[in-house]
């Protein structure tokens, strides 16, 4: 079993920074990587490495982080506590599930540095 997050912005668009999400889906996998159970977290205190979201998520034993940007602190905060984020991604959260339990995407390699001027994108193999 495997738990993967995906924070949830709005018309079930992933949040295009993690800092900014209120809720997020996590995803509960099989062995064979099909969908047992989908479940919402709100994000009462805020996001970002600046919170506790990185150990609650860790303590609902989250695994694997999908996200579109996110900032250095926050990268580190997840990696440390064992949950492997996917960077740089973007779209429907559904689409991003599905292409994660297809073993299609792969970390787009860069933190956000808070401008915004381009979108990084996760890799579809």
């Amino acid at each position: 079993m495997k738990k993967v997050a995906i924070p949830l912005g709005k018309n079930n668009q992933i949040e295009d920074h993690f800092g900014h999400c209120k809720f997020y889906n996590i995803y509960t996998l099989s062995e064979d990587n099909r969908i047992t159970n989908v479940e919402q977290l709100a994000s009462e205190k805020g996001c970002g490495c600046k919170s506790n979201i990185g150990s609650v998520l860790a303590k609902k034993g989250v695994q694997v982080m999908i996200a579109g940007g996110l900032g250095t602190g926050a990268f580190t905060v997840l990696n440390s506590l064992g949950i492997n984020v996917i960077r740089g991604c973007s779209g429907n959260v559904d689409t991003l599930i599905e292409q994660y339990t297809s073993n299609l995407l792969i970390d787009g390699g860069e933190t956000c540095g808070h401008t915004h001027h381009k979108k990084q994108q996760c890799n579809h193999s």
